[in-house]
């Protein structure tokens, strides 16, 4: 089995459990933030859509992503639109896992900032924990946020304290 279809079952619930977040803020929530240091909720959210099309791309189709280069994020001001940026991007990165090969998801990438290394690993390496478990990670932060709210959260890997 190519490592690709190994991946994608895990991709694809792992973006349904983030979309089942995202559809929860409620738009009246989009400018909260719950410190004055953390992102707005709706800065948290359109972080988590584009982290899909940041990351995933840069791993999958150049050799390296360097911070200190700007990326445009797409302009999103409402949940509607973060849903419809989050949507886009899981069809697209599902179509661009299911065109890797073994060997092209086991060569090196490299992260860089401002010329320098930060590390190089395997490009699956990369996916796993700079992609999947990077957007594991703002979702959960984005789950402290709703219950901050006051928001009922759908269940993750099993059920929460409000729904079965």
């Amino acid at each position: 089995m190519p490592i690709s279809a190994q991946l994608i079952p895990e991709f694809k619930h792992e973006m349904a459990v983030a979309r089942k977040m995202l559809e929860r803020i409620p738009p009246s929530a989009f400018s909260w933030k719950p410190h004055e240091k953390s992102m707005t909720m709706g800065q948290l959210a359109a972080h988590l859509a584009n982290i899909i099309n940041k990351w995933l791309q840069a791993v999958l189709l150049d050799d390296e992503l360097d911070l200190a280069v700007g990326f445009q994020r797409p302009k999103t001001d409402t949940i509607e639109e973060v849903l419809a940026v989050f949507d886009k991007a899981v069809k697209d990165a599902v179509q661009l896992l299911e065109r890797q090969t073994d060997e092209h998801l086991l060569t090196k990438w490299t992260l860089k900032k401002a010329g320098q290394v930060v590390f190089e690993l395997p490009r699956l390496a990369v996916i796993r924990s700079a992609v999947f478990n990077h957007i594991i990670h703002h979702r959960g932060q984005l789950s402290v946020y709703l219950r901050l709210q006051n928001v009922p959260l759908p269940p993750v890997y099993g059920s929460t304290a409000d729904e079965g």
